[in-house]
């Protein structure tokens, strides 16, 4: 294809893979982060945000003249906001001021009627989700318009199988464990399938606030690693998609992403950040010399205010 034909959305995907070389095991693994930061708003979420549209655009759920409502946390709502503005759908999202205001002004910027939930103090729990969605239903009822409902949606799931190709493909099949912290779980879930169909034997790990553990059976809590921890198992959860879970608590991952951009030159969220501990210790549980997959999830420019506070405080 002729690249000056390209369209954005055709931009998706296809992202690099790099080894990181300062912050590694001590055992002679390998840590590799697949950049979805590459992505056009700078987020693994641009995946799922055209497949569920596309799904729905298919079978007629969503009509041409339709409209699009979710509830997120802030980077799903990027992505749709994207997605609708190319393809010129009405968006209507509900998040909080508990998310980077980036995130936030991101979403406006391309065109998204935003209603925002107050928090409890800037954090995420599990009320403020349920309050989030219970807002979106009341909007989609009242819209008629298609709520993409991303904790339930499986329509993201094909985004995540053609993610796992990509990392298959770049490894050369050559990888013995991936990471990745859990929203929706619908990447984990479906990248750990993509990556199945080629080795059953690649050790899957969950990763979730360890101040709202529940996918480990902990209490509900609250924390501020954006876009993950909902504080409760969501529906695109089961048992059967991580052989285990790690907890990184909001301190550890803020700490970890610091290091990144400081020692890798990896501007990254504090997701990333608790990606990359737990695939330090997974590295530690390992043979040496063993290939652990994770994801940089986002870039850290959609969190310039929250670092700067941190960094302010120091």
């Amino acid at each position: 294809m002729n690249q000056l034909s390209r369209g954005i959305l055709q931009l998706i995907g296809n992202t690099s893979i790099i080894a990181l070389r300062n912050i590694v095991p001590p055992n002679g693994s390998r840590i590799l982060l697949k950049l979805e930061s590459e992505n056009p708003t700078g987020s693994i979420k641009d995946r799922m945000a055209l497949a569920m549209i596309e799904a729905a655009e298919a079978d007629g759920r969503l009509a041409r003249d339709g409209s699009v409502v979710e509830y997120t946390g802030g980077s799903t709502g990027v992505s749709l906001s994207l997605v609708c503005a190319v393809k010129r759908y009405p968006l209507h999202i509900v998040s909080s001021d508990a998310f980077a205001q980036e995130k936030l002004d991101h979403m406006r910027l391309l065109g998204a009627d935003l209603q925002v939930i107050r928090s409890d103090s800037g954090r995420m729990t599990e009320k403020l989700t349920r309050d989030m969605i219970e807002a979106a239903r009341v909007i989609a009822e009242a819209n008629k318009g298609y709520w993409t409902d991303q904790l339930n949606n499986t329509d993201q799931l094909p985004g995540y199988h053609t993610m796992a190709e990509e990392i298959w493909d770049q490894t050369g099949g050559r990888i013995d464990g991936f990471v990745q912290s859990v929203g929706t779980a619908g990447s984990l879930r479906g990248i750990a399938e993509g990556l199945r169909r080629h080795d059953k034997q690649i050790t899957i790990v969950a990763v979730e606030p360890s101040e709202s553990a529940v996918l480990s059976g902990g209490p509900t809590g609250a924390h501020k690693i954006d876009g993950v921890g909902a504080g409760f198992v969501v529906p695109l959860w089961n048992d059967k998609i991580a052989d285990q879970i790690d907890q990184v608590s909001t301190e550890e991952a803020t700490a970890m992403a610091m290091r990144l951009a400081r020692e890798e030159g990896l501007f990254a969220g504090t997701s990333t950040g608790a990606n990359v501990i737990a695939a330090l210790r997974l590295a530690d549980q390992l043979e040496p010399n063993a290939t652990i997959v994770t994801v940089m999830c986002d870039t850290g420019m959609k969190y310039l205010h929250t670092y700067g506070t941190r960094l302010s405080a120091q």
